[in-house]
């Protein structure tokens, strides 16, 4: 593969700053999720936050891609505060910059894989002719350039995250945010899955973040941020023993 972005320490692309979310309740009052949460993600890095269910990790998920707001703190996503931006300005900054890839493929079951890649390049008005290459190109990349007519039912669960895969990078993003994306496959896929996006962070310095409850998923990262009761409670190169989490 060919490099594209260059790993950098001083580029920025994700800046959390003390984020809080509370949620109201049904019967009065909120209850609060994220608690202070504050970390950088540098061009280049491939993160994993991790944490049990509940924990909060979804949330903070949801404010790094731009589909949620937070209740107080700023974030900004490649020097953009996109703190308190409007949902229409939102789904501007999520096609501008992030490339999602979620564990259940979110593919359109009636439309060919080569229509799932081009659609995040149908919002940025590209004519017909660059959709198709460029995802042709990235469908090239994930290696299946020979599947472009089928459907997402006729093809295998890791072929399908390839895809979804395929689709994320299509529209050249600066940050692939992966959710459980290995939730829905068994461990053969999953590692295969897992062991490409190591490939495109090492090859491509594409910067990843990657959500996960599973602690051997985490080790595919350079880095893990653990989140517990919605507080940060480890940041730092991934140890070798899950136990050193709770120390």
């Amino acid at each position: 593969m060919k490099k594209t972005q260059k790993k950098s320490d001083n580029v920025k692309i994700i800046s959390m700053n003390k984020i809080c979310k509370s949620f109201p309740l049904e019967m009065g009052g909120e209850q609060q999720v994220l608690f202070d949460i504050t970390f950088d993600v540098n061009q280049g890095e491939f993160v994993s936050i991790m944490g049990p269910s509940g924990s909060g990790k979804s949330t903070c998920m949801n404010i790094i891609g731009a589909l949620d707001t937070p209740t107080s703190g700023t974030y900004e996503l490649y020097g953009k505060d996109v703190t308190h931006l409007t949902s229409d300005e939102l789904a501007i900054v999520r096609n501008e910059y992030i490339g999602f890839v979620f564990q259940q493929f979110n593919l359109l079951s009636k439309r060919s894989v080569l229509d799932n890649v081009m659609m995040p390049l149908m919002y940025r008005g590209l004519p017909m002719s660059e959709r198709i290459d460029r995802a042709r190109e990235m469908l090239a990349r994930v290696g299946l350039e020979k599947f472009e007519t089928y459907l997402p039912t006729q093809l295998s669960g890791g072929m399908k995250q390839r895809v979804a895969i395929a689709r994320a990078l299509a529209g050249n993003p600066k940050l692939i945010l992966a959710d459980e994306p290995t939730g829905a496959l068994d461990s053969k896929m999953g590692n295969d899955i897992l062991t490409f996006f190591k490939k495109l962070n090492d090859e491509m310095g594409i910067t990843i973040v990657m959500i996960t409850h599973e602690f051997e998923i985490a080790q595919y990262s350079s880095r893990l941020i653990h989140i517990y009761d919605g507080r940060i409670t480890y940041d730092g190169r991934v140890p070798r023993d899950e136990r050193m989490l709770q120390q």
